[in-house]
């Protein structure tokens, strides 16, 4: 049986003042529910062969910063080509909603890009209703005290969860029409079924006027898409590796992350980039809070991401599956990356 986590401590100093308060409210959800999950994952996949640690659990708070360091690095183009397409498309997609709306976003992090949709609702209606969904509580205090401090017309309303949990409340705005936003390419992270199932689920949080704006990356040659997951600084291998930290400090690991290699490669049959963890040499590795000793050998991987790839019919076909139609796409000036306006079918 595995052993009761510890709850992780709240963070200090990131709440909005009390001036800000009223602007805004969090949604918490059960982090010992969370870290139970993360427990079962990592002892189901540590026991596995080949062995697999999910990509959902990159994102603690160290993970969401290293994230953020790896969208400023120059090989990680995904980041800047959204953000020109944002930067073009911005005004032109609030003018599609005649009345104020909820901009909903799945797995926010710093809200950095979502600002250039923030301020055009904002100049289109006056007055936005942002619902930021994300898994770092940290994270998203400190990014709605920047934006309520910035946006005088912006109400938030932040969830503390994880994907699921978050659709269940965003499934709950109805009293506007809803934009619920999936920037970042993270649909790339599902494997094809699991992404036309998930936006499924998404489609089940949608009304008829709801539209949901999907950044989803496009095939290119394998030389960029391998930079992109294995840049020069070292960063996306600090990612990777945090998630062994992440189980030393939650669940008394004793992994030793210098016997760890990054490793990231294209596999252009399946259109996917696929991230591991690789053993630099045989070991065993005892996590306590799991009763559970982890041996491998030298060589062996720990697969850690998948990230998909997409054409325009690849991305046709996967809006179908969900019930969905492309209503809208725009790509950025090199053709690297693709934002999709989907509307239900």
């Amino acid at each position: 049986m595995l052993a009761r986590p510890k709850t992780a401590a709240r963070p200090r100093g990131t709440m909005p003042p009390p001036d800000l308060a009223q602007r805004y409210t969090l949604i918490d959800a059960d982090l010992t529910v969370q870290l139970s999950c993360f427990a079962e994952e990592v002892a189901r996949g540590l026991s596995a062969t080949p062995k697999r640690l999910p990509c959902r659990f990159f994102y603690d708070d160290a993970g969401s910063e290293l994230f953020e360091a790896i969208c400023d690095l120059p090989e990680y183009y995904l980041t800047r080509a959204e953000r020109e397409i944002l930067v073009e498309r911005a005004d032109e997609i609030a003018s599609l909603f005649a009345a104020p709306i909820a901009l909903a976003e799945l797995g926010s992090g710093s809200s950095s890009k979502t600002r250039l949709l923030i301020e055009a609702f904002l100049r289109r209606h006056g007055g936005l209703r942002y619902v930021p969904v994300d898994i770092s509580r940290s994270m998203l205090e400190a990014s709605a005290r920047l934006l309520l401090e910035r946006y005088q017309g912006l109400e938030i309303r932040a969830i503390a969860s994880e994907y699921g949990e978050g659709l269940r409340h965003v499934r709950a705005e109805t009293e506007r029409p809803k934009l619920i936003a999936w920037l970042g390419s993270n649909v790339g992270n599902f494997g094809r079924g699991e992404a036309a199932r998930f936006l499924g689920e998404v489609r089940q949080a949608m009304a008829g006027p709801d539209r949901l704006l999907v950044g989803i990356d496009l095939r290119k040659e394998a030389v960029l898409l391998e930079r992109a997951y294995d840049d020069s600084r070292g960063v996306t291998a600090r990612f990777n590796l945090n998630l062994l930290e992440r189980i030393n400090r939650e669940l008394g690991g004793a992994f030793r992350v210098e016997d760890f290699a990054h490793r990231a490669r294209w596999d252009g049959a399946l259109g996917r980039v696929q991230m591991h963890l690789v053993s630099r040499r045989d070991q065993s590795v005892w996590v306590r809070d799991l009763g559970l000793r982890v041996r491998l050998a030298r060589g062996e991987e720990i697969h850690t991401e998948d990230s998909y790839k997409y054409d325009r019919g690849e991305i046709e076909a996967l809006a179908r599956q969900a019930g969905l139609r492309v209503a809208e796409r725009w790509l950025d000036g090199g053709e690297r990356f693709s934002l999709n306006l989907l509307a239900p079918a």
